[in-house]
């Protein structure tokens, strides 16, 4: 049983302009971790990721949801953690912080994400490989669908999974191919021209066939001049992604994505405010056939269905450590594949996690398998970092969900 829990607030500071963007020109990568002690002494790590000032608020939210859980085994905890998501995100001391969303959300995504590793710790496997071992009811048990009745029943979530069943070993391959990768850390925003040209031609080295750059600058005529530096060195082979990061309104995002199609992006990603749905819908019909991505600031499965029903995201970029954890993740990843759209997630665990949910949603759910981010930047923190060879993630083999951070192993 879960005998001791502790929460802490873990912030790096990035240097060399890495990790700006037109919004964030000075991150502080952080961390909400939970740690779930059990009482053989096996631990689960939970990760919130944040940008910062506000990160010890996210831990103190994430202490009163897993005080909830104390004295409880983790088995039986997720033999119906659908249901224990559900009582957790509507708890009548937080909902009004809410719902779903903001700092108490970003809390229950740690503690969730400490539940799915302790879970796979507890039973001797990466986490990729307890997901896909679970049958599809015990797998549904997991999972919250309140509010996605209208486009997403248990029942149909079953029939999908039950479904994938018979050609999942089929997509077993991908273990041993490696899952690919994208190099998002190219074009930082702060970073010059030069090095942008420098580090675009280290990821082609490197084997990446997918990179991305920042764009957003108050005077576009320089990211329509560093996307074709992108373009150039890359080539025409190589697909090229171009993230504004919700800086344009929405005539300026239609005026200014306009120029940016020359260079034939493979996505444009978060171009005006993420909660307006509409004006996404908008721009993605303006822009056609260039297409949207977004989710990166989506706090939850129903913001993710409205965006899904307006057919505003090519792309769904849902995130376990902003969303509610892997729980709610794996929702929202049923609900786009009822609607045909991949999940190309956000990696605010720098793809620690996340590198065991995509193996998942390629071969339970049966998501082409796209690719996923790759930002290095934290990779000496993490007691087993995520391997990118030839520009693919190597598959974890550790028991658990790859997010120990080894500044707080006891």
């Amino acid at each position: 049983m879960i005998k001791r829990i502790e929460v802490s607030d873990a912030r790096y500071k990035l240097g060399g302009h890495a990790g700006s963007d037109a919004i964030h020109q000075d991150p502080v990568y952080s961390y909400a971790v939970t740690q779930l002690v059990d009482d053989t002494g096996i631990t689960g790590f939970g990760l919130a990721f944040t940008l910062g000032e506000g990160n010890d608020l996210v831990c103190k939210a994430a202490h009163y949801y897993a005080r909830q859980l104390q004295g409880k085994d983790i088995e039986e905890i997720m033999a119906s953690f659908g249901t224990t998501f559900r009582k957790l995100s509507d708890d009548q001391q937080f909902r009004w912080l809410g719902p779903h969303k903001g700092v108490v959300h970003l809390a229950l995504a740690s503690v969730t994400n400490a539940c799915y590793d302790l879970w796979a710790k507890k039973r001797g496997v990466p986490l990729w490989k307890l997901l896909i071992d679970l049958s599809p009811q015990e797998l549904i048990n997991t999972l919250d669908f309140s509010y996605l009745e209208d486009e997403l029943t248990q029942e149909q979530a079953m029939q999908m999974l039950l479904e994938q069943q018979q050609s999942k070993p089929a997509r077993h391959a991908i273990l041993d191919t490696g899952y690919p990768g994208y190099d998002t850390s190219i074009g930082w925003f702060n970073y010059s021209d030069e090095l942008v040209r420098e580090n675009c031609q280290r990821a082609v080295a490197a084997g990446f066939k997918a990179m991305k750059l920042k764009v957003g600058s108050p005077d576009f005529e320089r990211d329509i001049r560093r996307a074709h530096i992108v373009r150039e060195v890359a080539g025409d082979s190589v697909k090229v992604m171009l993230d504004a990061n919700q800086q344009w309104n929405l005539p300026q995002a239609i005026q200014i994505c306009g120029h940016l199609k020359e260079m034939n992006p493979y996505w444009i990603e978060e171009p005006t405010h993420p909660d307006d749905i509409l004006a996404h819908q908008t721009i993605a019909q303006a822009i056609s056939p260039i297409k949207l991505a977004l989710g990166e600031h989506v706090p939850n499965k129903v913001v993710f269905k409205n965006y899904l029903q307006t057919g505003a995201a090519s792309f769904i970029q849902a995130d376990a450590v902003r969303v509610g954890g892997v729980s709610e993740f794996i929702t929202v990843s049923l609900l786009c594949r009822k609607f045909g759209i991949p999940v190309v997630p956000h990696v605010g665990d720098m793809g620690q996690l996340h590198q065991h949910l995509v193996l998942f949603n390629h071969i339970s759910v049966g998501h082409e398998a796209l690719f996923l981010e790759h930002i290095p930047h934290l990779k000496p923190h993490f007691l087993h970092p995520a391997k990118i060879v030839n520009g693919s993630y190597i598959t974890p083999q550790e028991p658990g969900a790859s997010c120990e951070l080894i500044s707080l192993i006891n």
